[in-house]
Parts: C-alpha cells; sequence; structure tokens
C-alpha cells in the first residue's frame, strides 16, 4: 500500500475494542499485528524520507553554516502532516488491507486433523 495515498485520519478516533477483535478474535493478537505493521509503515517512511534529504546533504558539513532551503523544509512538512504510521496500521486492519497468519494455529488446525 502506498502510504502517501492512505485515507486514514491525521488524529485518534474512538473504535469499538470488538471490531479489532473480530479478525482474529484476539485483540491482543490484533495489537501485535497492527504494530508490526505500523513498524513496516515507518520503516518505509523513514527510508523515502532519508532518500529524498539525501539529495540536500553537502559534502562538507560545518556546524558554522546555517543554510536554509526550502524545498527541504517543504518535504520535511509535507511527512510531518501525513497520519502516523499507527493510525495507518489501525486503518488497514479494519479495511482488512493486511494479510496477517498464525503459524501456531495452523500447526495446531493440522495436529488436530491426525
Amino acid at each position: 500500500m502506498d502510504y502517501k495515498k492512505s485515507k486514514a485520519p491525521t488524529n485518534t478516533q474512538t473504535h469499538n475494542i470488538m471490531d479489532f477483535a473480530r479478525g482474529t478474535g484476539n485483540i491482543y493478537e490484533t495489537v501485535a499485528i497492527m504494530s508490526k505493521r505500523a513498524n513496516q509503515i515507518a520503516a518505509q517512511m523513514k527510508e523515502d524520507l532519508s532518500s529524498k534529504l539525501r539529495d540536500f546533504a553537502t559534502a562538507n558539513d560545518n556546524l558554522d553554516e546555517t543554510y536554509e532551503n526550502r524545498e527541504q523544509i517543504e518535504i520535511s512538512r509535507y511527512y510531518e502532516k501525513l497520519p502516523k504510521p499507527t493510525l495507518m496500521a489501525m486503518d488497514e486492519y479494519l479495511h482488512d488491507r493486511v494479510y496477517h497468519r498464525n503459524p501456531a494455529r495452523e500447526k495446531d488446525n493440522i495436529d488436530a486433523e491426525f
């Protein structure tokens, strides 16, 4: 999913906790799934931001030099205005856009059949 096109809210909203337990039957498992997805989104966002800001890096960085680059500031502000990765992960989970599986449950189901 492209996080730039995310329709996740930029602020927190109240949700029914049972909506989160719907897919897994366990709220703690759901939180773990959303946490892992939020970490993936955050890593992707950080990599994208770093690659864009790398273009503005100078070869000789001095503390005495203070150079203000408008494009760099606009890029940083754009990323600050994006929804937080946790909100994006919650939105993806609630709209069934996250694939998840539990290998322990799959093993238990296989063992129960035999």
